[in-house]
This record gives structure tokens, C-alpha cells and sequence, in this order.
């Protein structure tokens, strides 16, 4: 499972060509070529230099702040006060009163999520992240002072664990594999160094030639026995993901609540059940970037200056976490799960500026469809009410 290494800190402005540079002796080091999952690492995770290593700010609803993305607790407090509902039933069923985030960002969730935790009766006697980037920790200190020692923060998850976990949007951006299918053959698709730079490092030119602009990425492919969970019907050349990092996490957060004897988890992010993540049109894959609040599937360009992600199978979430221990309490749209949860109340009772920004969080042409909702608990969890209508457990 993710921990933070122990330089994983943000620095000010590292030199524009450090992060092609690292990827290029890693690539060497490899023998010309790497596994994509490793380079969508280094990309993201490293200290210093990687996409949330660094001090530029990722989370914002507008280009204009400077920010490349937004998410649902940036988006409307209102989310956090529907999710926190929630978490109340399931703090109150297992008996417990402390919350683990993973990723918690600008901790915009967190602040969130205490408060409403304070106002529904539910109050928590620590809430502890764990985030592999130094650079958000520090913003996220500074964003929930104001709660003191009640907030914690934490290198990995404990061997055993009692309490309710959440992670928004954070199985999306653990590495992924990817696989190719072409010709009816499997390969693995992996970053190597275009053949023009590797002539320039071969004649001693590398530390000029590596430049962000220059570093000549490239994709090569190389056959592999790796397939996934559900192959695409046809034989039509395609190239799909497969999530042994998100799979391997999910099972450590279940194996610690079991250990525990009493928890939940409770993960939201964009993704499909297995059948529509490897349905045969679906030939494109989900890989995704994103900058200044714009898409792109260029995850090779502009290294370190953007997010890649990839869309969660929550078939295999399901699957790790049962074959870990726990039960599936559900599995719904985000847009339902929050309406189950009391959003439309909220609505009700809101300003029109926060009712606008709000309704994002249930359109099903915004976030209200991709995203979906997944819970996990130790036996004995009475029914969530986050899957009261609209549950889809039965897709997974």
C-alpha cells in the first residue's frame, strides 16, 4: 500500500528538466524499457519532482486559480454534509468515533466531513490522513488548524484498524498496467527513450538533450502472459488497464478493519463493473490527464505538469476487499448515493449559488453517473441508507 517516502516533500522550483531527466536513467537502469505502472509513478509520486510532489496547486474550480482539476468537496460542501450522514450510521454501527482518509487533497473533505460530523451528533475523536505527498500535507495542515490535535497524519495504515475509512477520488490515481491487444496477441505496453535522444546519450549529449520538451517519450509494447479480468470480446485491437496497485490497497484496508473486528470503507471515484470497463467498445482504454481544467490522453507529453489517472473496475475493489474479510454494503451512482444521503433536503434549504454548484454533484452528464459509490464493512453492518434505492450490487 502507498506510504510517504521520507523526502517526499515539495520544493519550490525544481529545474524543468529533473523529472525527464530521472525517468531517463530509470529507463536506462531498466534496460531501455519501463513498465508503464513505474513511469505513471515517477510522473505522479516522485519526491520532489512528480505531479503531487510539487508545490503548483492541482485542486480549484476555475483555470483562472491556477488549479488543473476539480473535485466534488472543492466543488460543494454540501457533498461532504450528504457523505457525512453516511459515515455517522456506520461510525454509530461499529462502535467507533476515528475517520482515515487516503488522498485527502487540499483536506477541503476533511474540514468538511468533522464538521458535519460535529453538527449531526457523531463527533470523532481523531481524524488521521494518509497521503503520499509532502507538498499536499502541507496545505492540508493549514487548511485544519483550526481542529487541532483531533487531525492527524500518518505514514501508512496500522495492521489493525477500528473506525470508517473514505477515499475520494483516490483509486483513480494509483498506477496502473497497461495491456495492448494487437493481432490477437497480449503485450504490455511500457515508456521507452525515442531513438533520436538515445543516439545523443550514447555520444555523452544526454544532460543537454534531456530537456521536458526533448525528452522523446515513446510507447513500445512488449508480449506478456499478464490478461485482463474480463477479456473483450472480439479480436479487434484495443488497449485496456488492469489495477494490481488499487486491487493490492483495498485489500490492505480490509484485511486491517478485519484485524480490527469492527469498520467500514467507503470509496467514490469514477469507474464501471467489470463487464463495462472490458466491454469490446470500450477500445480506447481510460487513461486520462488532466491541466488547466482540460482533458487530454497524451500521458507521455508535458511530464510532471499534469494528473493522469485511469477509471476504477469496481469488480475488482468488490473482489479484494470480500476476499479479504469484509462484505459489500452496496454500490451505486454518486448522484443516487447522495440523494439517499439527504442532498436534496440540503438543496432545498440552500442559496441558489450553492444549489448551482451542488446540482454538478447529481446531473448525470456531470458527475452524477460516472462517479459511483462503493461500501465495505465488517460482518454485522446494519443496510446503508446510501444504497436505500438505486443499489447496483448486483452489476458488479
Amino acid at each position: 500500500m502507498p506510504t510517504v517516502p521520507a523526502d517526499a516533500t515539495a520544493t519550490a522550483s525544481p529545474a524543468p528538466d529533473a523529472l525527464p531527466a530521472l525517468i531517463a536513467r530509470e529507463i536506462r537502469a531498466a534496460g531501455g524499457w519501463l513498465p508503464f505502472e513505474r513511469f505513471m509513478h515517477l510522473a505522479l509520486y516522485a519526491p520532489g519532482l512528480g505531479y503531487y510532489a510539487r508545490a503548483a496547486r492541482q485542486f480549484g474550480q476555475l483555470p483562472r486559480s491556477g488549479s488543473d482539476f476539480v473535485t466534488a468537496p472543492e466543488l460543494s460542501p454540501l457533498f461532504a454534509r450528504a457523505l457525512a450522514v453516511q459515515l455517522a450510521d456506520s461510525l454509530a454501527a461499529t462502535g467507533t468515533d476515528e475517520v482515515w482518509e487516503f488522498g485527502a487533497g487540499s483536506g477541503a473533505l476533511a474540514a468538511g466531513l468533522i464538521e458535519a460530523l460535529d453538527a449531526l451528533g457523531q463527533p470523532l475523536a481523531r481524524y488521521t490522513i494518509v497521503d503520499v505527498s509532502g507538498a499536499l500535507r502541507a496545505r492540508q495542515r493549514q487548511r485544519l488548524a483550526a481542529h487541532g490535535a483531533r487531525v492527524a497524519w500518518a505514514d501508512a495504515l496500522p495492521p489493525v484498524l477500528r473506525g470508517v475509512v473514505v477515499g475520494n477520488e483516490v483509486l483513480d490515481a494509483m498506477p496502473v498496467t497497461l495491456l495492448a491487444r494487437r493481432g490477437g496477441r497480449w503485450f504490455e505496453r511500457g515508456v521507452r527513450i525515442g531513438e533520436s535522444i538515445e543516439a545523443l546519450a550514447q555520444d555523452g549529449q544526454a544532460p543537454a538533450a534531456i530537456k521536458t520538451e526533448a525528452i522523446g517519450l515513446t510507447w513500445e509494447d512488449r508480449p506478456t502472459a499478464l490478461r485482463p479480468p474480463l477479456e473483450p470480446a472480439g479480436t479487434h485491437d484495443l488497449v485496456t488497464e488492469i489495477h494490481p496497485q488499487a486491487q493490492a490497497f483495498v485489500a490492505t484496508v480490509a484485511e486491517a478493519l478485519r484485524r480490527g473486528g469492527a469498520g467500514a470503507a467507503w470509496f467514490i471515484d469514477y469507474g464501471f463493473p467489470e463487464a463495462e470497463y472490458y466491454h469490446p467498445q470500450r477500445s480506447e482504454g481510460t487513461l486520462v490527464c488532466h491541466r488547466a481544467h482540460r482533458v487530454d490522453d497524451q500521458p507521455l507529453a508535458d511530464v510532471g505538469d499534469k494528473d493522469i489517472s485511469a477509471h476504477v473496475n469496481f469488480t475488482g475493489v468488490a473482489l479484494a476487499a470480500q476476499d479479504a474479510g469484509l462484505e459489500v454494503l452496496g454500490y451505486t451512482s454518486q448522484g443516487r448515493f447522495l440523494l439517499n444521503c439527504g442532498l436534496a433536503e440540503a438543496l432545498a434549504a440552500a442559496d441558489l449559488p450553492t444549489r448551482a454548484n451542488a446540482m454538478k454533484l447529481l446531473d448525470e452528464h456531470e458527475m452524477g453517473e460516472l462517479f459511483k459509490v462503493i461500501g465495505l464493512a465488517t460482518p454485522g453492518h446494519p443496510p446503508a441508507r446510501g444504497f436505500a434505492q438505486g443499489d447496483r450490487t448486483h452489476r458488479l
